[in-house]
């Protein structure tokens, strides 16, 4: 008769629980409140973490330490379960989990299972509310960008949209990445410069103040406004149909205004502005005679702008035109530099 084996002490495990900072502390998975709750141990390095109220609440009782990997080791007995709560700042313990990995690849510890358990995760555009910390900071901190005004930031944010189209025209997936960060930069600056006009309010008792969460709403409330295909009731099947679809929405907000006009930026490039106003014009239905040019200097101007008209209506876009043009002149200068000199 074979004896039974003598049974094996049940391996230990330490769990390294890793959250993201950018969800509210309270909301982790099932699983690993599961975990905590079930725990022999549960240590957190940081007395201050934001977790921590939660987890006390739930009825788990937290110790503040910060055990190196082969103490952790030691600690975990045969059967028992450790948790490990990640810094704050939702970053890796990485002298932690590369003496662990150095433990476990030596040969010379027994080592209890490891296991990373993910208790939350980054949602879609979580990292934007990086951003607005890092802005925050930045704007209390340094000594030029809070000194800024929407006035004196203009310029820039004319700027970062050139650069903006020249990464898209040329094509460049790195380079559009950039840009379209260097121009969410300026959004959250002006959201952030606007934010502290409240602090001129309290003393004032009127204010312009708002935050880059108001300017987020606005734009979710004019996104559904203007998608009624999408949030609605309406149907739009095809391109055709939403284009229909939105001539009759701006048809509504029509009669807010006292011009077709309205609305038009004049600080945009020259021949973007006389296209988009003789397409305004041609929408509405107005036979516009271009304007009389008295001074000999204007001639270039009223023809550049007959120019603007006339690629409006074949439906061209005259600034990208200009620009194609003005790039493939570009070519021919560089090219004209390079080429040897005329014996």
């Amino acid at each position: 008769m074979t004896e039974n084996p003598t049974p094996r002490p049940a391996t230990g495990r330490i769990v390294l629980l890793t959250v993201s900072h950018r969800v509210a502390p309270g909301l982790l998975s099932f699983q690993a409140w599961d975990t905590l709750r079930a725990a022999d141990r549960v240590l957190c390095a940081d007395a201050g973490h934001p977790l921590l109220p939660y987890v006390r609440d739930a009825g788990v009782t937290v110790e503040i330490a910060a055990p190196t990997a082969p103490e952790l080791v030691d600690a975990c007995g045969p059967g028992a379960t450790l948790v490990v709560i990640p810094p704050a700042d939702g970053a890796t313990d990485t002298a932690l989990t590369d003496g662990l990995a150095r433990l476990a690849g030596s040969g010379r510890a027994a080592m209890p299972d490891l296991e990373l358990l993910p208790g939350s995760y980054d949602v879609p555009g979580a990292r934007l509310l990086d951003l607005v910390q890092v802005m925050d900071r930045i704007r209390r901190a340094c000594p030029w960008t809070s000194t800024q005004t929407h006035e004196g930031l203009a310029k820039y944010a004319i700027e970062e949209a050139y650069e903006l189209v020249e990464a898209i025209e040329a094509g460049d997936a790195t380079e559009l990445r950039e840009e379209l960060g260097d121009v969410l930069l300026q959004v959250a600056l002006h959201a952030r410069i606007a934010e502290d006009a409240g602090d001129v309010a309290d003393a004032e008792g009127a204010s312009d103040a708002f935050s880059i969460d108001d300017v987020a709403a606005t734009l979710v409330e004019k996104l559904i406004h203007r998608h009624p295909h999408v949030f609605g009731d309406e149907t739009a099947e095809t391109p055709e149909d939403v284009h229909a679809l939105w001539l009759r929405t701006k048809a509504v907000e029509k009669h807010h205004r006292t011009s077709v006009t309205d609305g038009i930026p004049l600080g945009q490039p020259a021949l973007a502005l006389a296209a988009k106003l003789a397409g305004r014009a041609r929408a509405a239905g107005l036979d516009v005679e271009l304007p009389d040019v008295p001074a000999q200097s204007d001639e270039v101007g009223r023809a550049l702008l007959a120019m603007a008209v006339h690629a409006e209506t074949t439906g061209a876009d005259p600034e990208t035109s200009l620009r194609t043009a003005a790039r493939a002149y570009r070519d021919a200068i560089r090219a004209a530099e390079s080429a040897p000199p005329n014996a």
